[in-house]
């Protein structure tokens, strides 16, 4: 007996020290980033795991976790409640009579649904990740299956909880409009906030739309996150709509930055590496790493606190033979966790915090000319003795280095691709500049160029 109670107390030591060592993620001082709690930032690396904690054992929850780490990655978007029928094929279900009001909650450690979403949180705790978590999928409220009373007292057994673990971040709502049951969103959302106030949290929308929309004086929301979507320019029907623009996904971040009270922003779904453009039709072509880079470059720069990734079989845990498979999916989870884009992430991440970090600002003026539409759009950005242009497909762009606050001495090409960074001669030193990227232009021959 001496032996198993030790045994216990060690884990809970271990299980505590990996929670308090991890620290908790706030709202910058400026409001328009993340840092941690002891003053250091914190640039939103995200990966879309959306079935994590339905679909995968234990160990292959710790194997997902391990290369995610490995990849830079620091925040796991998951589904607490994909269906109100979610089961663990281990652990069992989640709820009893499919009620938000009830969780299914049995005595002893880790033998049950919850259980299991707790050793997942404190193992990606360890690994420096922090969990998003989506408590409810939209179309669960949507078609009336959470009442506002069910989602109050839901809302209070995931911050009592949760409260604990610092790795967490909420993601209210779910790929539906706030409007959809609004009340349920609020309730759920205020819920959360008075047994959970340390944690940070939004509203995940439907694609093509912005927390902005529905929820940015909401007390409980704290950052902003858009959905620019899986659709390409040619089958957005969301074009004509006001402040729904579809892939120039900068120009969420763009509106986003005006308002006031200010809040971070990020794009918190962008078109998922290998699924087909517009999500429903298989034989349409597919998204590539380079357009996942395109949608990172592009909002960060333009602004954006972070970036979330995903890819297709992974974000639904995708193996063969799988009869809840979606949007075209042909391979199994592991080993598209490698895909391109995955590993090229992280370049992104350590460009940003490379830099002096807080003081960096969209930086448009500093291009000379009229920008082009689509993928020739170049963004810039810039903060203490540097400034940066991203351009997607390697076509020439003039800056103007009277308005860089700075006299450049030193200009380089980093490759977004393989984080490889290249000296390059100064051309001139003041007026406007030209600047020729490497290689012929195309989509995906993307470049930034790096000024200090």
């Amino acid at each position: 007996m001496r032996i198993l109670i030790a045994a216990f107390f060690l884990c809970v030591a271990v299980v505590t020290q990996a929670q308090s060592t991890l620290p908790l993620v706030k709202v910058s001082a400026n409001k328009r980033f993340f840092q941690t709690i002891d003053g250091k930032p914190f640039f939103w690396l995200g990966d879309t795991g959306w079935l994590l904690f339905g679909k995968l054992k234990q160990e292959d929850a710790i194997k997902y976790l391990d290369v995610r780490k490995q990849q830079g990655f620091n925040v796991v978007q998951a589904m607490v409640l994909h269906e109100m029928t979610v089961t663990n094929k281990t652990y069992g279900d989640a709820l009893m009579n499919k009620n938000a009001a009830t969780p299914l909650v049995k005595d002893g450690p880790n033998n049950d649904y919850w259980d299991n979403v707790d050793f997942v949180v404190t193992e990606a705790a360890k690994r420096g990740i922090y969990m998003a978590l989506v408590p409810v999928w939209g179309s669960n409220v949507k078609g009336g299956h959470v009442s506002v009373d069910q989602a109050k007292a839901y809302g209070k057994f995931l911050g009592e909880r949760y409260k604990k673990y610092n790795n967490i971040i909420w993601l209210n709502g779910g790929d539906v409009h706030g409007t959809d049951i609004l009340a349920v969103w609020e309730a759920l959302g205020a819920s959360i906030k008075q047994y959970d106030a340390q944690h940070i949290m939004t509203y995940h929308p439907r694609g093509r739309y912005s927390s902005t929309e529905w929820f940015h004086n909401a007390s409980w929301l704290d950052f902003n996150m858009f959905q620019s979507g899986h659709r390409t320019y040619a089958q957005d029907t969301s074009k004509n709509d006001k402040n729904h623009y579809g892939e120039d996904n900068w120009k969420y971040v763009n509106y986003d930055y005006t308002l006031t009270p200010t809040k971070p922003t990020l794009d918190g779904e962008p078109s998922y590496e290998n699924i087909p453009h517009g999500l429903h039709d298989s034989l349409q072509p597919r998204w590539h790493a380079a357009d996942l880079r395109r949608y990172g470059y592009w909002s960060v720069f333009a602004g954006g606190a972070g970036f979330t990734y995903g890819e297709n079989a992974v974000m639904q845990f995708h193996t063969k033979g799988d009869k809840d498979a979606n949007y075209g999916v042909t391979h199994n989870w592991t080993q598209t966790i490698q895909a391109p884009g995955a590993n090229q992430m992280k370049f992104l991440k350590q460009l940003l915090l490379s830099k002096s970090y807080f003081d960096r600002v969209p930086a448009q003026d500093i291009l000379a000319g009229t920008n082009q539409p689509q993928y020739n759009y170049i963004v810039a950005t810039k903060g203490k003795g540097y400034a940066m242009a991203y351009t997607y497909t390697g076509r020439n762009f003039d800056i103007d280095f009277s308005k860089l606050g700075f006299t450049p001495k030193k200009a380089s090409w980093f490759r977004p691709e393989n984080g490889k960074q290249t000296k390059l001669k100064l051309p001139a030193k003041k007026g406007v500049v030209t600047f020729n990227p490497p290689g012929e232009p195309a989509n995906g021959n993307d470049w930034v160029l790096v000024l200090e």
